[in-house]
């Protein structure tokens, strides 16, 4: 079996359907990945604070689940980045916060251990986030993302940091009650995260990508769960485009981890 740790408050990649079955772009993908190679799919929800024990103590194979390899790259075995991320702000539709610069003095919520926390607190060549976070009157921190949304719409909080997924699934959902801040707050690529040193499974889950990507299974579902513009894994018979999008993928991780989050 294939144990998939995701956080099940993550629209698109995992959440709970309406009949109570765990879905998303990252546990179709996976249950393909599984199929394939005869193994049983095993969701297990975990609590992404303590993800790294999950991994670590071998109780999850691996960590999918819209999960952001920038800054993080020494920390895990990763597979092929399959979707560029944005970072952004969210805010209710009428607020009068238009930019960035409007957030001075206002309380801002994002999820704990999120890359949107790591964007706006980590020290290394982030001064430009770091002076904006310390504009805020408050950075708080919740579980998930559900919570932060519940807390924006009572009025607790005046902005929200998150992936851009997460709030298009959002701002879809619940049609005109919350707003996208235009410019992001970082950009970074989502992937895969083995135990450093898993190799194996690593190497077994990429070829399978590639082949999900290859048959269309991938663009299927990036159309079905809306994020089509955002995957970068396409199939290697389109190698033209296949070779644009690894070099355009490469040059934004040289850019990004010079700058980490512009």
């Amino acid at each position: 079996s294939l144990v998939v740790g995701f956080d099940a408050e993550y629209p698109p990649y995992g959440y709970k359907d309406e009949s109570g079955e765990y879905v998303g772009l990252d546990l179709d993908l996976a249950a393909e990945v599984c199929e394939r190679n005869g193994w049983t799919l095993e969701k297990k929800a975990i609590n992404w604070d303590s993800k790294d024990m999950e991994l670590n103590s071998g109780s999850v194979d691996c960590l999918w689940n819209g999960f952001t390899v920038t800054g993080r790259e020494n920390d895990y075995t990763w597979s092929v980045p399959y979707v560029n991320n944005s970072i952004v702000f969210v805010v209710m539709d009428d607020s009068d916060i238009k930019s960035k610069e409007d957030l001075a003095g206002k309380n801002v919520v994002t999820q704990a251990a999120s890359s949107a926390l790591t964007a706006l607190t980590s020290d290394k060549d982030n001064d430009e986030n770091l002076a904006l976070a310390a504009s805020f009157a408050k950075l708080e921190e919740v579980p998930d993302y559900n919570t932060a949304f519940m807390n924006l719409e009572s009025g607790a909080v005046d902005a929200i940091a998150v992936d851009i997924g997460v709030a298009n699934y959002q701002l879809s959902s619940r049609q005109g009650m919350f707003r996208m801040l235009e410019e992001p707050l970082s950009k970074e690529q989502y992937a895969i995260g083995f135990k450093k040193g898993n190799d194996e499974l690593c190497d077994i889950v990429n070829a399978d990508l590639q082949k999900l990507a290859d048959d269309g299974t991938v663009a299927e579902l990036a159309e079905k769960y809306e994020i089509a513009d955002m995957v970068t894994l396409k199939a290697s018979d389109d190698a033209d485009a296949k070779e644009d999008t690894e070099e355009a993928s490469d040059d934004a991780a040289a850019e990004e981890t010079s700058e980490d989050a512009e």
